[in-house]
């Protein structure tokens, strides 16, 4: 199954292009195929979330989208650039530069401040951050009030607004977010999904999300279904009911397969 424009019509300036993407671990009888000629759209200044059982692909697609793996076969584009075309130093580059992470661990430098981990990035390229978009983020996050801060002195939630910032401030082409609210109860989930969806409705953010919960996927404006690596469904506008309807018809055949 082929998700060329995402639903949302020929004139949506696309952020990454993936095209039938294939990845395979081992070889002979051992050989498992983590990905099976995937071809994907992610829309510009979109929240997508990628969703599907355990092994199915999804973030083995996260990470050949992100430069942090490289496919068998297929290619990747971020914008214009095919992945598989640049060097090393070139992809070091656009993963400082171009794409920004939010981890389910914070991945926050524990002897830090907030504000010293949130333009770590810009830092380490030797780069001043924008101030004026810098205070934007800041104030999108809500955590101006803690910027002093530690990592060490922060509630779980705090730390994610602080690894979201810092994922934001360098106005990366394109986020990608690891199951951002695993570590989170509830309502700090909530609050950070919601931070997500603003970004890319207020500020034009694109966002790729992996996520196995049915209510994080409905903060989203589109939801893409893997299984067995490849995209089987998708849903846009999606709610909690509608994610739930489309990932039992998923199991459906599991189940069947497991009474046999």
């Amino acid at each position: 199954m082929t998700m060329t424009d995402g639903g949302a019509g020929t004139s949506a300036r696309v952020a990454a292009r993936v095209r039938d993407l294939t990845k395979t671990y081992g070889k002979g009888d051992a050989m498992v195929r983590a990905l099976d000629g995937v071809s994907l759209d992610l829309v510009a200044g979109e929240f997508t979330a990628i969703m599907g059982p355990s092994g199915s692909g999804k973030s083995t697609l996260m990470h050949c989208c992100a430069a942090l793996d490289t496919a068998t076969s297929g290619e990747v584009f971020l914008g214009d650039r095919e992945l598989g075309r640049l060097k090393d130093k070139e992809l070091t580059r656009l993963r400082r530069d171009e794409i920004g992470f939010v981890f389910q661990s914070f991945n926050l430098v524990p002897t830090l401040s907030a504000e010293e981990n949130i333009v770590l990035p810009q830092s380490i390229a030797r780069r001043k951050p924008d101030r004026e978009w810098f205070d934007t983020v800041i104030e999108t996050v809500g955590i101006r009030d803690r910027l002093s801060h530690r990592p060490n002195q922060l509630s779980g939630g705090q730390q994610q607004r602080v690894a979201i910032a810092r994922a934001l401030v360098g106005r990366p082409a394109i986020v990608f977010a690891d199951e951002p609210t695993g570590n989170l109860d509830s309502q700090s989930g909530a609050e950070v999904l919601d931070l997500l969806r603003r970004s890319a409705a207020d500020h034009g953010q694109t966002i790729v999300m992996v996520t196995h919960d049915p209510v994080a996927a409905s903060y989203t404006d589109r939801v893409v279904f893997l299984a067995d690596g490849r995209i089987v469904d998708e849903l846009r506008r999606p709610d909690r009911e509608g994610v739930l309807e489309v990932m039992a018809r998923m199991s459906a055949p599991l189940a069947a397969d497991a009474e046999r």
